[in-house]
């Protein structure tokens, strides 16, 4: 337990340096864009593990089950990603603009108020983290009765929750693409995490084997290709329709920060759909890894101009993104499963598990 420990307290120490550094609100704002980045990993993995299970054969032909352990792990988060939740619900007054000023129809009244949001928040991560418990493990005889209905309801939660906890942060876009989106950014986002995780394992032979590689790389290419889309229809449907407001949002996300970041993305999606037609496994890895950056940036960039009207890294994110990764890193032992930490212990000490 002492390793859990420092990294606990280390995580501590971060966030009060970044309180400090960002001030109340900013500090909020660079926890909740960091928070964004955890929850991407077992959010972002569960869609893929679900699908996975349902086309369970095929994907073990493929030589598929190192990569769906890989995102297995990433599910595993989820509770830890669960509890970091805390202290943004506890900072949702500062963060949201919709606490003071009024509402514009009954039902916003009604709907965006402090204690209907934590308690729609809460509902959303409990929903999520029972999906990452019931697809932990691999059924027996997968099929379309478990499989459809938790596709469905992950979209239905997504989209709620990119509504309430992203998308109200700076109401000057009003995008329905918005949810499906950021949900298949933190696909992307986890799917590249696997790849960098996964052990390397044999690429099927025979008649139907493929270039090493191109099996991890052609999924992580189309979810690229499908999130640069969206990026692209939402941009244009506000540079076409020349609506104030919507301009205002991309004003306060460009700067010279916003355009290397937006260059940076559409260099990895061209050179992904490139290194199809020469696949190999570093390339592989070296893609996954620079499509990991760019989805992580992206969450800052979504959430810190509203607070800041322009997209700055500053001090504050780097302490932020600090924080979380040493405080998941430090819950993630103490909410494993408790066979699971028995194993691990029985492996450090040399016994069969």
């Amino acid at each position: 337990m002492r390793r859990p420990a420092l990294l606990g307290l280390a995580g501590l120490v971060l966030l009060a340096v970044c309180l400090i550094a960002g001030g109340w609100r900013g500090a909020a704002a660079s926890y909740l864009a960091a928070w964004l980045v955890l929850l991407a990993l077992p959010v972002g993995a569960l869609p893929v593990v679900i699908v996975a299970e349902r086309f369970g054969k095929r994907v073990r032909e493929r030589g598929g089950i190192e990569m769906l352990a890989g995102l297995r792990r990433l599910t595993a988060l989820m509770p830890v990603a669960a509890v970091l939740a805390l202290p943004l619900l506890a900072a949702a007054p500062l963060l949201y603009p919709w606490v003071s000023a009024p509402a514009r129809t009954p039902l916003a009244g009604l709907w965006f108020t402090v204690p209907f949001f934590v308690v729609r928040v809460i509902v959303y991560l409990a929903a999520w983290t029972w999906l990452s418990l019931r697809f932990a493990k691999p059924f027996d005889a997968p099929g379309e009765g478990r499989t459809v209905p938790a596709v469905g309801l992950h979209a239905v939660i997504g989209t709620l929750f990119v509504t309430d906890v992203i998308a109200s942060l700076d109401p000057r876009l009003d995008s329905t693409l918005l949810g499906l989106l950021v949900m298949t950014a933190w696909s992307g986002l986890a799917f590249a995490a696997a790849i960098l995780l996964a052990w390397e394992e044999p690429e099927p032979v025979g008649r139907g084997r493929t270039a090493p590689g191109r099996g991890r790389l052609v999924p992580l290419v189309v979810l690229l290709a499908l999130w640069a889309y969206l990026h692209f229809v939402q941009f244009l449907i506000v540079w076409s329709a020349n609506l104030p407001p919507e301009v205002a949002w991309y004003f306060a996300r460009g700067g010279w920060v916003g355009r290397a970041l937006a260059i940076v993305a559409g260099a990895v999606v061209v050179l992904a759909g490139l290194a199809t037609l020469r696949p190999g496994r570093p390339t592989t890895r070296i893609l996954a890894g620079a499509a990991l950056a760019v989805h992580a940036l992206e969450m800052f960039w979504l959430v810190t101009p509203a607070v800041r009207d322009r997209f700055v890294l500053r001090p504050s994110d780097v302490l932020a993104a600090g924080a979380v990764s040493c405080l998941a890193a430090a819950l993630r032992p103490l909410m494993r499963p408790r066979a699971d930490r028995a194993a691990s212990a029985a492996r450090r000490a040399g016994r069969p598990a």
